[in-house]
């Protein structure tokens, strides 16, 4: 995948600025990122710690707003879109991954995996169907019934995913989705993205480890506020 960035693609941005008032500074955490991926695609997004690749993400999944430039998902501007439809987006066209799994400790995998369809108002017996068959995706079906405490962290980490799925979302979007996990652990997550990702999922990484970048297909390279490079990735550790 060339940096250019030529012709739409299902997330499209261009001019990206994101300034944050500081008092008497102005902090320009993005500085005019151009970035267009398409359906399908496998990228990491790297940086190291106030590069601005955190901001990019929080603007990619909605969750922040840019100071100028233009978003557009899925041939949507995002800037004309109220409220109301920003969170419908955040839960069901973008699956959002953390590094820390955000599960309900006295909930079991398949209830939380379940939870962004109650916000969706999906009936209860389309729900259990769904969160069984994203459990079935990420190999989980048979600790559908424990709690958060009775799992590893790896299979704490696949309830995150299989919870991020579960709406069917356009794009997957997982920060540091191993930075609390043991090497032999992370491996074993990034080749379940890797899977989903041939599977046709759309999935956007964003990290400060080269050996996690390296499972994707792309790596963006974030320093200072602007795109250092775009460039395809090397192959994945094995």
């Amino acid at each position: 995948m060339s940096a250019t960035v030529d012709g739409r693609g299902l997330i499209d941005i261009r001019g990206l600025r994101k300034t944050y008032d500081m008092g008497t500074n102005e902090v320009h955490a993005l500085r005019g990122v151009d970035l267009v991926v398409q359906a399908g695609e496998y990228v990491a997004i790297m940086g190291p710690s106030g590069s601005g690749k955190s901001t990019l993400m929080n603007l990619i999944g909605c969750l922040d707003t840019p100071t100028a430039g233009r978003y557009e998902l899925n041939g949507r501007l995002v800037s004309e879109l109220d409220g109301d439809e920003l969170a419908r987006i955040r839960n069901q066209e973008i699956g959002f991954v953390f590094q820390t799994f955000n599960l309900l400790a006295r909930a079991s995998a398949q209830q939380n995996v379940e939870l962004p369809l109650i916000y969706a108002g999906v009936p209860p017996a389309e729900r259990r169907a769904r969160a069984a068959e994203a459990l079935q995706q990420v190999d989980l079906v048979e600790r559908a019934r424990h709690r958060p405490s009775e799992l590893s962290g790896g299979q704490r980490q696949r309830v995150a995913i299989a919870r991020a799925l579960v709406t069917r979302p356009a794009i997957l979007l997982a920060d540091e989705p191993t930075g609390n996990l043991d090497s032999a652990t992370s491996a074993e997550i990034m080749g379940l993205l890797e899977r989903l990702n041939a599977a046709g999922h759309t999935i956007i990484v964003v990290t400060h480890e080269h050996d996690i970048a390296a499972y994707a297909r792309r790596v963006v390279s974030i320093r200072d506020g602007l795109i250092a490079s775009d460039v395809p990735a090397l192959a994945p550790p094995r």
